[in-house]
């Protein structure tokens, strides 16, 4: 008898959303590669837009921006927007993209991880808070995007492999179209 439990993933996405801001304040400062450091913010709203995507996705990037944003000495707002965008970006389909295809996923946040460190760092050249083009491509961008993709490879195989998505589905897995 299967029975359908409809907070589980409202569950799923606190539970995230406490380890991802545990993460974020306790080992992302302390874990650095040039002047790069993880973006766990991204890394939840990432597994939130790729999840349900649609609305729900979008709000978590901007709350998991906005946590960044107060947590660290950068401008108010601009991680928010950076992160609502790529949520938006990642969730057009509004589908479970995570279910099962751990290639699809990890390429998607490749390329969201390298757009939103280059748009934050160019934008903290903007307002001062770096030295040179130079510094904020080599030395702040690609350690950032490096160290934030390291880290979402778990969640990206928790949510791949482990984490069975709920709702109905018929014989228990999702369907494919493959042969066809």
């Amino acid at each position: 008898m299967q029975v359908s439990d409809r907070n589980r993933e409202s569950r799923s996405i606190a539970v995230l959303a406490l380890v991802c801001a545990v993460l974020q304040l306790a080992l992302a400062p302390n874990v650095g590669l040039g002047n790069g450091r993880a973006n766990f913010a991204l890394v939840f709203s990432a597994c939130v837009a790729l999840q349900s995507g649609g609305r729900r996705g979008v709000v978590a990037g901007f709350l998991a921006g906005l946590f960044f944003d107060l947590s660290t000495t950068g401008p108010i707002g601009l991680m928010a927007f950076c992160l609502s965008t790529s949520s938006f970006a990642l969730g057009l389909e509004e589908r479970n993209r995570m279910a099962g295809d751990l290639a699809s996923a990890t390429a998607h946040f490749a390329v969201a991880s390298l757009a939103v460190s280059l748009a934050y760092h160019l934008a903290m050249l903007l307002v001062g808070q770096a030295d040179s083009l130079l510094d904020v491509l080599v030395f702040r961008t690609l350690p950032t995007a490096a160290l934030t993709f390291v880290f979402f490879l778990p969640f990206d195989y928790y949510f791949s492999r482990v984490h069975v998505p709920s709702g109905p589905s018929l014989g228990g897995g999702h369907f494919s179209r493959r042969g066809v």
